[in-house]
């Protein structure tokens, strides 16, 4: 949908553009700062001990603002409604700002108030989509707004436990934990139908099945396996779950005809993305029992399926809504791999040690050259109005989705 009969920034005019850009930036900084708090460089001034503020921004500042931009440039489609842009997606911006302000310890602020600072914007993002929502009569599209009003709750919970206990420990999982319930949920719903578009294009024989009761299954046991592991991650049904999940869900992924799309990259990395999800549910069972540390499903989940999947999604829906063709090139493919191998060096830790790196360094090194790249190519899109694609000749070949 254009937004027709606006004159303000082009930044603001459309919901992807400031949140992409604002997520983007921010995980390109926040990660090399992170990086020199952990070995003692730098000081952060707040009521957070260092590991949850660092947790907390990745979940709660970095992907609550992409879940923002993905919501705000998909409800227009979902309800046939003019777009939300101009002041109330400056305003909003600006509240997630104060909320990455108020956390690193700007102004002193106490912990109460940080905590009613912060939990705003998740707070806003829920009410401002209910409302276009149900202004289109879309109802069968509320259901998206439950994982994003419990991703509220566990961003409250996250200050709760800091501000009684001194740190973290649910809300760190719960948190993380809806992320990639979102994930399998939206995820499962757009990787199959771009899919089954090009290949459509291409005469495939072969397309993804549609969703059906399967993927209703392996939702229900991705959900309760996620549950086991934030309220019970060293319990047997955490083990027994993990395992059934990780099982379901690359089940499910075989069915999508991903092997296919190999002459796409931009699609291909949905795919891979997707992928870590079972990997990251076999880590779920290692922990629980006892063959691997809670860092594995923690990095695998955070890094590989949010960073993984946030990212393939910002460059597609980036490129689609400003007019590019969906071709992601050297700069934007070299992007994604690095991010996944920061997946594998942070997993691989202290036991890895390549030119001097442990794989903690590495990991943040690949992860801000990932994001850097992400933001060469991106922030001018973002930032300048879209451009008028151009209708292909019939000599030349067609692009890669």
């Amino acid at each position: 949908m254009s937004p027709k009969h606006y004159s303000g920034p082009t930044l603001f005019s459309y919901g992807f553009r400031p949140f992409f850009l604002g997520a983007t930036l921010f995980a390109l900084c926040v990660v090399p700062v992170w990086y020199l708090i952990w070995r003692g460089d730098l000081a952060l001034h707040s009521h957070f001990a260092p590991a949850d503020w660092h947790i907390h921004e990745m979940i709660f500042g970095y992907g609550a603002a992409v879940v923002a931009g993905f919501l705000f440039t998909a409800v227009p489609n979902w309800t046939g409604r003019m777009p939300t842009r101009g002041w109330p997606l400056a305003a909003l911006l600006t509240l997630w700002l104060a909320g990455r302000l108020a956390l690193a310890g700007a102004g002193g602020l106490a912990p109460p108030l940080v905590l009613l600072i912060d939990q705003g914007f998740l707070l806003a993002v829920v009410a401002m989509i209910a409302r276009e929502i149900m202004a289109g009569r879309n109802w069968r599209n509320l259901k998206v707004l439950l994982p994003v009003t419990l991703l509220w709750g566990a961003n409250i919970l996250y200050h709760a436990e800091v501000i009684t206990q001194g740190t973290a420990d649910t809300g760190r999982r719960l948190g993380l934990a809806l992320l990639v319930f979102l994930i399998m949920l939206i995820g499962g719903r757009i990787l199959p139908s771009f899919t089954r578009n090009w290949l459509a294009q291409r005469g495939a024989a072969r397309l993804p099945v549609p969703f059906n009761r399967f993927d209703g299954v392996c939702l229900v046991v991705g959900a309760v396996a996620l549950l086991a592991w934030v309220f019970a991650p060293y319990g047997i049904a955490a083990a027994v779950l993990g395992v059934l999940a990780a099982l379901l869900h690359l089940a499910r992924l075989s069915r999508w005809q991903g092997q296919a799309t190999w002459r796409s990259p931009l699609l291909l990395m949905l795919h891979a993305a997707y992928l870590v999800i079972p990997a990251g549910f076999i880590a779920v069972g290692a922990t629980a029992l006892g063959l691997a540390t809670m860092a594995a499903p923690a990095h695998l989940f955070g890094i590989g399926v949010v960073g993984g999947m946030t990212v393939a999604v910002m460059m597609r829906a980036t490129m689609g809504h400003t007019g590019r063709e969906l071709v992601a090139g050297r700069r934007l493919t070299a992007s994604f791999a690095l991010l996944l191998l920061a997946a594998l060096a942070r997993l691989a830790g202290d036991a890895l040690t390549l030119g001097g790196l442990d794989g903690i360094a590495l990991s943040a090194l690949l992860w801000t050259l990932s994001f850097g790249l992400l933001a060469w190519r991106l922030a001018p899109w973002l930032a300048r109005p879209r451009v008028a694609r151009r209708a292909p000749s019939r000599a030349s070949p067609r692009p890669a989705s």
